[in-house]
């Protein structure tokens, strides 16, 4: 646990050049080098017999207990030899909010300048420190610095440890008990429908192969695996969201990183096309290259320098794990959202980040809440201007939230959908995670006159911004009050997310 500090007397978001300036600082001297690998990280339902690095799992030297027996197929990238890849699958209340105004930070980002060079390498490399400097991961087994002189680990909070040889075994992963029939249904859909450390696993090995060949353009670059596959919200269906870390300066996302992104395209089509198909330069506000590994068969989107879903995915991890009832409850409202096409950023509905935040934000603000602010009750924590080193490893330390709040899981979804269909004010208010309440819409051109209103926890963006039809915007709401109408007289999931039906065509 972290106390209080003086980081609780400044603004919610510092000036967006400061944060961007400052999160690449040099780390301090005392660091141990293996503080530097935040990217070992899987899903905590792995559990590790020794402790050394996650390649060894996927070289198979490593025994992996999974949720659900796994079905074994060989997989290789270029001339390799085969790696092993599993192939597994208390009564609702009324209640009141508060609102309250807040006034936006309007402070310019800060842009550098690219240079419209055919350079193959760039040499602007993200800082390790001199000595011990080595490629992300690392290539050899380095022992962990939290282990103790046995072997045991160290479990200091409820947030699932990040480093590679501490993962907890399936069964200290508890799931609430269900005893109404809605909530059993809702717990079978989570236990059907979550990522598997298989599915982590394939994901894990891309990243670590195009990072291999991607440092070979930017030689100390990152690849970062950010999103729903690493924050504890992954469904077995989940794409896979990479975010490379090229320099520590900010990158225009206009010009610099669409020309970064075309050298890395350029690689996909023509050295790696034997295992990367189908790689397509999306021209965005934040541009992307969307992908399919053939190996894993999983679809990528890879950014570059889009340090906020660093940030964001720890966050939501640590909201993912503090309390057993939120899993569940996020994966079943996202995959009715799918269910019923409300989950498609590109076709001008809600993206998954925006439905996640959603949820958090409505058991945040509950008459007996289940979820705290972690950004307000645990600053040092989630303290924007942190170096990206170190992000993954300040949550370990927070403890299980204990609510005096005993609805079950089938209270809770219909709660959800009665809150967003009678009473959250869409024309006037924000949905604050980092506010654990909704507020007043701010009076800028990212609020102006937009549908829907959900605050980015740390750069206070919109984003919901891509609902920006009135169309899509009755539909959205217009599926919410039939979902809350329908399990209010039912109490059966069936009745808006047919569980056997959806079984069968998979």
């Amino acid at each position: 646990m972290f106390p209080n500090s003086s980081n609780l007397g400044r603004p919610p978001f510092p000036p967006k050049y400061q944060q961007q300036s400052t999160f690449f600082t040099k780390l301090p001297v005392n660091i141990p080098p293996t503080l530097l690998s935040p990217q070992q990280i899987v899903v905590p339902t792995f559990h590790f017999r020794s402790a050394v690095l996650s390649r060894a799992v996927l070289n198979g030297s490593i025994e992996v207990t999974p949720v659900v027996t796994p079905v074994v197929k060989p997989v290789t990238y270029r001339s390799g030899s085969p790696v092993s890849t599993s192939d597994v699958l208390t009564s609702f209340q009324g209640r009141k909010r508060q609102s309250q105004q807040r006034v936006p930070d309007d402070a310019k980002r800060q842009r550098i300048h690219s240079h419209d060079s055919d350079t193959a390498v760039v040499n602007q490399a993200v800082p390790l420190p001199e000595e011990g400097r080595r490629s992300f991961p690392a290539s050899v087994s380095v022992p962990s610095p939290v282990l103790h002189a046995h072997g045991s680990p160290v479990l200091l909070g409820c947030v699932p440890p990040f480093q590679d040889t501490l993962f907890p075994a399936p069964t200290e992963i508890k799931l609430p008990v269900a005893k109404d029939e809605l909530s059993k249904q809702v717990l079978e859909w989570f236990q059907v429908c979550c990522q598997q450390p298989s599915d982590l696993n394939r994901k894990e090995l891309c990243r670590k192969e195009l990072q291999r060949e991607i440092q070979l353009i930017f030689p100390q670059s990152r690849l970062f695996l950010v999103g729903s596959s690493l924050n504890g919200f992954g469904t077995r269906t989940s794409d896979g969201d990479l975010c490379l870390v090229v320099k520590e300066e900010p990158v225009n996302q206009k010009t610099e990183a669409r020309h970064i992104l075309s050298l890395v395209q350029k690689l996909f089509t023509t050295k790696l096309s034997s295992y990367i198909e189908r790689p397509q330069l999306i021209r965005a506000k934040v541009p992307i290259v969307k992908f399919r590994d053939k190996v894993s068969n999983v679809d990528f989107d890879l950014n570059v320098n889009n340090v906020i879903g660093i940030r964001n995915t720890f966050l939501l991890r640590s909201y993912a794990f503090i309390e057993n009832r939120v899993r569940p409850l996020v994966l079943v409202i996202k995959k009715w959202a799918s269910f019923h096409e409300i989950n498609d950023a590109s076709r001008g509905t809600l993206n998954s980040y925006s439905l996640v935040l959603m949820v958090l934000h409505y058991l945040q603000t509950l008459p007996e809440p289940i979820l705290p602010s972690l950004q307000k009750n645990y600053p040092e924590c989630f303290d924007p201007t942190m170096q990206l080193h170190f992000v993954h490893q300040a949550p370990r330390t927070i403890p299980p939230y204990v609510s005096k709040n005993g609805s079950s899981l089938g209270d809770l979804l219909i709660g959800f959908f009665k809150y967003y269909a009678t009473e959250f004010d869409w024309s006037h208010q924000m949905i604050s995670v980092r506010e654990a309440k909704a507020i007043a819409r701010p009076d800028g051109i990212e609020w102006r006159n937009k549908f829907i209103c959900v605050e980015e926890p740390f750069d206070g963006t919109n984003t919901a911004r891509a609902v920006h039809e009135k169309q899509k915007y009755d539909m959205i709401r217009g599926e919410i009050a039939q979902a809350w109408r329908l399990l209010r007289d039912k109490k059966d999931l069936n009745c808006i997310l047919p569980l056997k039906a959806i079984k069968q065509k998979r």
